[in-house]
Formats: C-alpha cells, structure tokens, sequence
C-alpha cells in the first residue's frame, strides 16, 4: 500500500531582513533532517515534492540526496501568503494565525484565506497523486498548508486544533488510495524510530 507523507521543514533561520520564502534551514534544522534521511523507513519513497520556498527545498534536497532521487518543485505548494504583513514578532504572528485559522474565509491583515490556500494546496497534491506512479510519496512544505491538507484529508473543519505542535519538523501520513489518514503529527525523529 503506497504511503503519502507531508513533512514540514523544520527549524529555520528567522531572519526579518529578507523575504520568509527565502529564509533556510538553521543548523538545528538541517542536523535533524540530515537524521531522517537515513531512516529506513523512508527507503520505498520514489517521489519527493517540494515548495518552492528554500526552506522546503533545502530539506526536501538532504532527503533526496541521500536517496538518490531527483526532487520537483512545485511553487503553488507555499505557504500561505502572508507577504501583506511581512515578517511578525512571534507573540503577534501567533495571534494573527489563531485568527487566520478560526475565521477561514476571510484575509485576516490581507493574509491568503484559509480557504484559498487549502484548495491551493489539496489541488497541488491531488495533481501529483493523480500520477498513480509505484512507490510512496514525500511532499515537503509547511505548518499552516500542511494543517489544511491534513484537515481536508481528515475530514475535519479548517481548525487550528489540528496544527502540528510548534518548531517544525513534524509529518503526518495518509494512504494514496482512498486517502485514508495513518497518522496525525509526529516529530520527524518518529518516523525513523
């Protein structure tokens, strides 16, 4: 039974100088995914999909690296947009995502509604899957659009009760056919355990 797993990048360095979608990896972050990469549990992936934010594409690189697979980039699988509000302080940046998750259809600050970048995202992945090629799947992307995916996949209303605990670094899984959940959040180190 082939398995899809969205992986959100972990630790970044934060940077309020420069664009969020060009921030990359800490060494926090890369030391964790380097990690990964030699879980034996990742060995059937023959597909990984990235964002193309550096971010995703750093870590999506040191998992495909060690596997020998090329990645995709695929630039619709972002984040939601939040460039209307530019780099936040953690304490506001919290608030404004509890407000962008609990009122889903409407642009909290000029921030992509919930509801825009769930169909985003769950259209970028059903385009991948449609493929129906042998071997698992490793989409790498975000907390806010991995949290949209996992809810439709779910079945779940667009709540943040369902986001992945914070700093990273954490996937959950669903099965290519029927897409039926495995399992919500881990930590990456858990999937290689």
């Amino acid at each position: 039974m082939p398995i899809v797993r969205y992986l959100t990048h972990p630790q970044v360095q934060i940077r309020p100088d420069v664009p969020v979608p060009q921030w990359g990896l800490s060494p926090i972050g890369r030391a964790r995914t380097e990690a990964l990469a030699n879980a034996s549990s990742l060995a059937s992936i023959t597909q990984i999909v990235a964002s193309g934010e550096r971010k995703a594409i750093e870590t999506a690189e040191i998992i495909a690296g060690r596997l020998g697979l090329m990645i995709e980039t695929r630039e619709a699988m972002h984040e939601n947009d939040r460039s209307a509000t530019g780099f936040l302080k953690p304490a506001e940046f919290e608030t404004v995502a509890d407000q962008f998750f609990a009122e889903p259809h409407l642009s909290v600050r000029g921030w992509e509604r919930a509801v825009d970048a769930q169909a985003r995202i769950v259209r970028e992945a059903e385009t991948v899957l449609a493929r129906d090629r042998p071997g698992d799947v490793l989409f790498v992307g975000h907390g806010a659009v991995g949290t949209l995916l996992f809810c439709h996949y779910a079945g779940h209303p667009i709540d943040r009760a369902y986001d992945q605990p914070a700093g990273g670094g954490h996937v959950f899984a669903f099965a290519r056919e029927g897409r039926q959940i495995l399992h919500g959040w881990r930590r990456m180190e858990e999937i290689g355990a």
